[in-house]
C-alpha cells in the first residue's frame, strides 16, 4: 500500500520541500531496511517512530499549512483508494492525519513523506489493534462444551481447507474436535471434508446431499456433547447476496447450535468484494472475528485493514498456503509492516 501512496506524493508538483532533503534522506520505518531506501546518502538518519520524533515544540521547526495538509489528504484519498482501502476508513485516515499535522511543525531534517508515514502507520495500528485473543483458553473454559465455531463465507475463498486447517491447528493445542459438513448444497464439498478428517484423525458428522444443513449442524453438537468432544467446526454452503434463502439457512445454523463463535472467511485477495461479503455477514449472522486467506499475497492489503474497521470484528487468523499447517494467528504489526514496506508493490 505504501509504495502506491508514496509514488502519488512524489509526484505532486507542489510537495513541500522539507529541509535537508537532499542530505536526509530517511529509510522507512520498520524491522527490515530495504534494499532503495538510502541510495542517496552513505549514512541517513534514522525515520522517525513516534510523535515526538516529528514535530517539534515551541518557536522552531517547519509548519505544513493547511492548504499543503489538504493537498496531501486528496492524494493520499486516491492512492488509498486504488490500495483497496474502503471510503469509510479513508476517510478515518484523512481525519487522523489532519488532526496530526493541523497547527503543528515538523522537526528540522524530517520529511514530510516520513511525517505522513508514521501518522499512518499509528493510525493503522489503532484500527488493527484488538485484544489478545485466546482461543484454546476459551475453548478449556467453556461451559457447558462443546465450544461450537460457525464459519460463514462465499464459495471460493478457502473456507472449507480452513475449517480442516482449524481442526488441525486445534488438535495442536491439544483440544479435540469434530467437523460438521454443513455446506449440503455443493458437489464434493462432503467428500472434501470426509478426505481431510481422515488425514487429520478427525470425525466428521455428514449426511446425504441436499440434506438440511442445520440438522447437521445439530447432529454433531449432539455428538460432541455425548462424546466430551471439546470443538465443533461448523463448516457452510457459499452464500451469496442474491439468494435470500441460503442467508436464511445461515440464520437457522445459527439459532439451532448457538455458537460461541462465527468467524468469516474471505479472501484477501478479491479486494472490496471481501469488505463488501464481510459486511453482509455481520448484518445477516453477526460475525465475531475474520480469517483472511491469502494475505500474505495481497500487495495492496487494503482489504484487509477495510474489512476489519467496517465490520468491528478483528482479524483472528491468516491463511497463508494449502497445508495444514498454513494457518496462523493474526499478528497486527506484520500487517503494519506489510502495508508500509518499501518494495511492496501497490
Amino acid at each position: 500500500m505504501w509504495a502506491a501512496l508514496k509514488a502519488r506524493l512524489r509526484g505532486r508538483a507542489d510537495e513541500p520541500e522539507p529541509p535537508a532533503r537532499e542530505t536526509e534522506a530517511a529509510p522507512p520505518t520498520g524491522r527490515r531496511p530495504t534494499e532503495q531506501a538510502g541510495a542517496r546518502a552513505p549514512a541517513p538518519a534514522p525515520s522517525p517512530t513516534s510523535d515526538s520524533d516529528v514535530f517539534a515544540e515551541g518557536f522552531f521547526g517547519s509548519k505544513v499549512s493547511e492548504e499543503t495538509i489538504e493537498d496531501v489528504l486528496d492524494e493520499l484519498e486516491i492512492g488509498l483508494l486504488q490500495s483497496d482501502v474502503a471510503l469509510p476508513v479513508v476517510e478515518r485516515l484523512r481525519r487522523d492525519l489532519r488532526k496530526e499535522f493541523s497547527g503543528r511543525k515538523l522537526r528540522r531534517g524530517v520529511e514530510a513523506e516520513d511525517a505522513i508515514k508514521n501518522a499512518l502507520e499509528r493510525s493503522v495500528r489503532s484500527i488493527l489493534a484488538q485484544p489478545p485473543f485466546d482461543l484454546p483458553g476459551k475453548v478449556r473454559a467453556a461451559s457447558p462444551k462443546p465450544y461450537v465455531i460457525l464459519f460463514v463465507g462465499v464459495n471460493g475463498t478457502g473456507k472449507t481447507t480452513t475449517v480442516a486447517k482449524m481442526a488441525g491447528w486445534l488438535g495442536g493445542q491439544g483440544l479435540s474436535c469434530v467437523i460438521a459438513a454443513g455446506d449440503t448444497f455443493r458437489a464434493g464439498a462432503i467428500e472434501q471434508l470426509l478426505v481431510h478428517g481422515e488425514r487429520l484423525g478427525i470425525r466428521v458428522i455428514r449426511q446425504q446431499e441436499g440434506s438440511d444443513p442445520a440438522a447437521v449442524a445439530f447432529d454433531a453438537v449432539e455428538h460432541a456433547r455425548a462424546k466430551g468432544v471439546d470443538v465443533v467446526l461448523i463448516d457452510t454452503a457459499g452464500r451469496q447476496h442474491t439468494n435470500e434463502n441460503l442467508i436464511e439457512e445461515a440464520k437457522k445454523i445459527r439459532r439451532v447450535t448457538s455458537p460461541s463463535l462465527v468467524l468469516f472467511v474471505g479472501d484477501a485477495l478479491t479486494g472490496h468484494d471481501v469488505v463488501e461479503q464481510a459486511k453482509l455477514f455481520q448484518t445477516a449472522v453477526g460475525v465475531q472475528g475474520l480469517v483472511l486467506t491469502k494475505l500474505d499475497a495481497d500487495a495492496k492489503g487494503g482489504a484487509a485493514l477495510s474489512a476489519t474497521y467496517v465490520t468491528k470484528a478483528p482479524i483472528l487468523f491468516v491463511g497463508t498456503g494449502q497445508g495444514y499447517g498454513d494457518l496462523a494467528p493474526f499478528d497486527p504489526e506484520w500487517m503494519v509492516r506489510r502495508l508500509f514496506a518499501e518494495g511492496t508493490a501497490g
